[in-house]
């Protein structure tokens, strides 16, 4: 199951304090987890509605992506070897692209599709504005 053809987020060279995303510490340890027991990883945020809104992890690979989707980050995961990649629909990048994201955990059952679901969690974004500051790194 290929993927990668995707196009990379905009400003994606930027300085190393300023970023589209991060992880929380629940989100950390539960990728740790799920590495230990599928191998390498990856997300896509499609941005539909209910489960489509939440940002779905795969094994590396399994979820194909293209020149409809953009690479917002390569996730360091301490404890992970490899980056987990994040990708978003380019539709959903566009509305979202002023917001810095973190990827956090909550009880619950998500998508069957998503690695987490037989944990009993699911992964979810929390989101806020960028600052000027930001921005700038990232867009110029």
């Amino acid at each position: 199951m290929g993927g990668g053809e995707g196009q990379e987020a905009a400003g994606a060279a930027a300085p190393e304090d300023a970023s589209r995303i991060a992880l929380s510490a629940a989100a950390t340890e539960l990728l740790r987890l799920l590495h230990d027991q599928h191998g390498p990883l990856m997300f896509h945020q499609s941005g539909g509605c209910c489960d489509g809104s939440a940002p779905m992890c795969y094994q590396a690979g399994e979820f194909r992506t293209g020149s409809s989707d953009v690479l917002l980050a390569r996730l360091t995961v301490e404890g992970v070897p490899e980056p987990v990649g994040f990708w978003m629909s380019a539709d959903q990048f566009e509305r979202w692209r002023h917001t810095h994201l973190t990827v956090d955990v909550v009880p619950g059952r998500g998508s069957g599709f998503s690695l987490e679901a037989p944990e009993g969690v699911r992964f979810l974004i929390r989101s806020r504005l960028l600052t000027e500051e930001e921005r700038a790194g990232l867009d110029g």
